[in-house]
């Protein structure tokens, strides 16, 4: 018993940091290597387009108007407008009401924003 009383104290102040460093650097390595290098190609920068123009295309290409989104959606048209225009940014609830009123979904939306 008096064993266990002089080790715990040695274990927590010299082991214990040593295990939490080691646990720290592998989460960072894994950060690391999941990180996709941005492509900075004046061809890919050209290509990425803005949420705004994302919205703007899917919404012409369901053949639907500002004010019938913004009825679907429950808000103003002046509110699809500003998203259109790069204005203002949906809430992440409107973006996804936006996603299934266009038929995708919400992460596809958002990765065409992403090039």
């Amino acid at each position: 018993m008096e064993i266990a009383i002089v080790l715990i104290p040695i274990l927590l102040g010299r082991v214990v940091p040593w295990v939490l460093f080691i646990v720290l650097v592998v989460l960072a390595i894994r950060w690391f290597l999941r990180q996709e290098k941005a492509d900075k190609s004046p061809e890919t920068v050209a290509a990425r387009r803005s949420l705004g123009e994302v919205l703007r295309e899917r919404r012409e290409g369901c053949k639907m108007t500002q004010e019938l989104v913004a009825e679907k959606l429950g808000v103003s048209r002046q509110a699809v407008s500003k998203w259109e225009q790069g204005a203002s940014e949906p809430s992440t609830t409107n973006l996804v009401k936006l996603a299934r009123l266009y038929g995708v979904d919400p992460a596809d939306l958002l990765r065409e924003v992403e090039g």
